[in-house]
C-alpha cells in the first residue's frame, strides 16, 4: 500500500474519530431532577407521573424520596421499589421519608370531619370517610401484600431530608425539585438547610385549588381545597416561602382538564415494553393525570398555553379553612416576604397525551449519563 494511501485512511479515522467525539461533546447533558412523591400503587397517577420522567431521554432521576399522602410512606416505598423493578430502573434509589406531617394529625382530621364536615378524599387516612369508595384503611406501619409482587431490591438507609440536601449540594444550581405529594420532606429539608431551595433550579409542585371550573363536588363545593396542602399545611407554608429561583404550580385548575381514559391504555398496552406491560396489567383507574401533567409540563414547557404569575401560600389557621390555598396577585399582596409562583392555567391537551403515551409506550432508559 502506498504511503498516500495509508495518510488518507489515517486522515480518514482521524475525522472520523473527532466527529465522534465533538458528535459526543454537543449532545445535551441529561436534566437533573430528584422525585418526591407519595408513591401509591400498583399503576394509578403517583406511580404513572414517576415514570413520565424515568422513561425520559432528557433526564437523569438522581433519586425518589417518598412521602405518605395517598397511602401510608412504607407501602408507598414497597409500591416503588417493586415498580421499579418491574420497568427495569432499579438503578434509581428510593428513599424513606416522613411517614406523618408535621403538624396535622389523623385524629385532628376525624375532629374536623365532625365539626365542619367530611371531605371526598382522606388518602392514607382512609377510614375517616368510610361511605366514599377509597382504598382499605390499614396503620401506618403494616405492610399488606401487594398485588405487584414483592421488591427483592431494598430502599436506601438514608432518610429524604438529607438524601435531597446532599444531591443538591453535590449538583448545586442543577438540580430540579419535582414533588407531586403533600411536602413533609421539602420543608423538613429546608429547615435543616437553610440554602437547600437557593442551591436547586427551582421545584414542580402539583397542589393547591384555586377556582376550578367544574361540577365535580369535590372541588365545586371547596374551590381552595386540595389534598396535597390540606394533608399537610405547615409543610407547604414553609416551601412555598422558601427562596426557590423558580416556582412552577400545577393546580387542581388545569389538572381536571387532563383525564386518563381507556383508549390511551389501549395504546399504551399496544407496545411491549416494561413500563407499558406493568400499566397494561395494574391500572385499574381512569381519572385526572395530576401528577403526570406536573412532570410532562416540565420536560416541555410548551405544553402549558396559559399561565399566572401569583403570590401564593396556604392557610395555616385552625379551623374549616385550615390548608386551603390563598392567593395575591403584585397589586394586592400582602408587605411581608412571599414568593412569585408560575401558576399554570391552559394547556394543550394533544400534544400533553401524546407525549404521556409515547413516554409510557417507551423502552427502559440507561441511568446514568
Amino acid at each position: 500500500m502506498s504511503r498516500y494511501l495509508i495518510s488518507l485512511r489515517l486522515l480518514l479515522l482521524f475525522c472520523a474519530l473527532g466527529g465522534t467525539v465533538a458528535g459526543a461533546q454537543s449532545a445535551p447533558a441529561r436534566r437533573l431532577v430528584l422525585i418526591d412523591q407519595d408513591g401509591s400503587g400498583p399503576g394509578g397517577s403517583n406511580q404513572m407521573a414517576m415514570m413520565v420522567l424515568l422513561q425520559s431521554p432528557q433526564v437523569r432521576v438522581l433519586g425518589i424520596t417518598m412521602v405518605s399522602g395517598n397511602a401510608w410512606e412504607p407501602e408507598e416505598v414497597q409500591h416503588t421499589l417493586r415498580m421499579l423493578e418491574l420497568i427495569h430502573r432499579t438503578d434509581v434509589p428510593v428513599v424513606p421519608g416522613a411517614v406523618f406531617p408535621l403538624v396535622r394529625t389523623e385524629q385532628e382530621a376525624l375532629l374536623e370531619r365532625k365539626m365542619y364536615g367530611s371531605l371526598p378524599w382522606y388518602g392514607a387516612w382512609g377510614d375517616l370517610a368510610a361511605h366514599t369508595s377509597q382504598q382499605p384503611y390499614h396503620g401506618p406501619f403494616v405492610l399488606p401484600r401487594l398485588a405487584e409482587g414483592e421488591p427483592a431490591t431494598k430502599p436506601s438507609t438514608e432518610d429524604a431530608a438529607h438524601f435531597l440536601i446532599r444531591q443538591v449540594r453535590a449538583h448545586p444550581h442543577e438540580v430540579t425539585i419535582y414533588a407531586a405529594g403533600p411536602l413533609t420532606n421539602i420543608a423538613l429539608a429546608i429547615s435543616i438547610d437553610p440554602e437547600f431551595a437557593e442551591l436547586t433550579q427551582g421545584i414542580v409542585i402539583m397542589g393547591g385549588s384555586l377556582s376550578p371550573q367544574t361540577s365535580d363536588p369535590e372541588f365545586a363545593n371547596n374551590p381552595r381545597h386540595e389534598f396535597n396542602f390540606w394533608f399537610d399545611p405547615e409543610a407547604a407554608h414553609i416551601t412555598l416561602r422558601a427562596r426557590w429561583p423558580r416556582i412552577d404550580l400545577t393546580a387542581v385548575d388545569i389538572s381536571i382538564k387532563t383525564q386518563f381514559t381507556k383508549q390511551m391504555l389501549e395504546e399504551i398496552a399496544t407496545s411491549s415494553q416494561p413500563a407499558a406491560r406493568y400499566l397494561a396489567q395494574y391500572t385499574r383507574e381512569f381519572y385526572y393525570l395530576w401528577d403526570e401533567l406536573a412532570a410532562a409540563a416540565w420536560l416541555d414547557p410548551a405544553i402549558i398555553t396559559k399561565e399566572e404569575k401569583l403570590y401564593v401560600d396556604v392557610d395555616v389557621t385552625r379551623g374549616p379553612t385550615y390548608g386551603d390555598t390563598l392567593t395575591w396577585t403584585e397589586a394586592n399582596r400582602p408587605a411581608i416576604d412571599r414568593q412569585l409562583v408560575h401558576v399554570q392555567v391552559d394547556l394543550d391537551l394533544a400534544r400533553f397525551n401524546k407525549l404521556f403515551v409515547e413516554l409510557m409506550k417507551a423502552p427502559p432508559q440507561t441511568g446514568t449519563q
